[in-house]
Formats: structure tokens, sequence, C-alpha cells
């Protein structure tokens, strides 16, 4: 199967709607689809639960840092850059928003976004 760039669009062409800011990182984010939903994961290196925004007006999700904690000591070897990140997707009109679930940890948000039931395939019996 060949890789699709995801922006959650409705009909899953993936074409991704995106206004980031110059100062703000664009975290790496994997989403995959199954039947029942979508699951975003992003790599926010740095960031807890207390600092990160997860908003969506309008089927537009942003998710976003406002604020980061630089680290400390001088820097010997740096291999990501901590700061404020933000991502924007539109998200498809089969997913149920107000059932989405949220996880945070160790710097890895993931996103649970199920698709209605209206969405979602289903076997017919033959009686």
């Amino acid at each position: 199967m060949g890789q699709k760039d995801i922006s959650l669009s409705g009909n899953h062409e993936m074409a991704e709607r995106e206004q980031t800011p110059a100062y703000n990182l664009r975290p790496a984010v994997d989403i995959y689809e199954t039947d029942e939903g979508l699951t975003l994961v992003a790599d926010l290196p740095g960031v807890t639960k207390k600092e990160l925004h997860i908003d969506i007006d309008q089927g537009l999700l942003t998710i976003k840092t406002d604020a980061y904690q630089p680290m400390t000591g001088e820097s010997i070897r740096r291999e990501f850059i901590h700061g404020k990140f933000f991502r924007q997707f539109q998200i498809p009109e089969e997913v149920d928003e107000e059932k989405f679930l949220a996880e945070m940890e160790n710097g890895v948000l993931t996103l649970q976004m199920p698709k209605s039931e209206a969405a979602r395939p289903r076997r017919i019996e033959i009686h």
C-alpha cells in the first residue's frame, strides 16, 4: 500500500491545509485509518499535557503549544529542537468529533478519532 499525506479531508484525498507561523515548529505526525476511525500520533518532545492545546472548530483540528520549557545548561549536542509546536488538519465529516480521546505520554500525543456509526462499514447478514 502506498502512503498518503493526510489532512483528514472528507474525500480521503488528503491535502494538508496548514497555516504555520514561522516561529512555530511542525511536529512529526503519523495518522492511521481503520474501519473504526483515525488515530493521530504526534511527536512533541519536551511538551507536557499542561502546555498542549487541541481544538476543533468547523472541522479544523488545531494542535499547538503556547509555551515550552527551554533546556537548561550548555548545549553539547542537539538533535531535536525545543519550541512552540503548531499543526492543523481538516477533519473528514464521518469522524465523530464528540468522541475524540487524547492521551499524552512522554512527549507523544495519541489522538483517537472514531468514525460515526453511520460511516462505519457494516456486514449485512443473509437470512
